[in-house]
């Protein structure tokens, strides 16, 4: 699943690169929507925080322990980590189906 999804990422920065050297926008926008952050900088994003989130998780496990944190701080901070990463993989899995069902469409 890793090559379709790296392949659907391609596919956007491209089709995002394309847009923006032609300075178009979708049907119907104001160009205002220009200002968002475009797909890539929010994954970008994401994966740095459920990075950040493992090792706030891992960093708090040997605190337990060496005896330097308690149990409900540790199971809490495991409990984040996991649904970060849940939360990513439904992401990855989306953009995974999205990027299939593109394929699927005639030209």
């Amino acid at each position: 699943m890793a090559i379709a999804f790296s392949a659907a990422a391609n596919a956007y920065g491209k089709a995002a690169k394309l847009i923006s050297e032609t300075g178009e926008t979708s049907p119907g926008s104001t160009g205002s929507e220009a200002q968002t952050p475009d797909f890539a900088a929010l994954l970008s994003s994401s994966l740095d925080q459920v990075t950040e989130a493992g090792r706030a998780s891992d960093k708090m496990s040997l605190d337990m322990v060496n005896g330097r944190a308690n149990v409900v701080d540790m199971v809490t901070a495991v409990s984040q980590t996991e649904l970060a990463v849940e939360s990513l993989v439904t992401v990855r899995d989306r953009v995974i189906s999205a990027y299939e069902e593109i394929m699927r469409m005639p030209i």
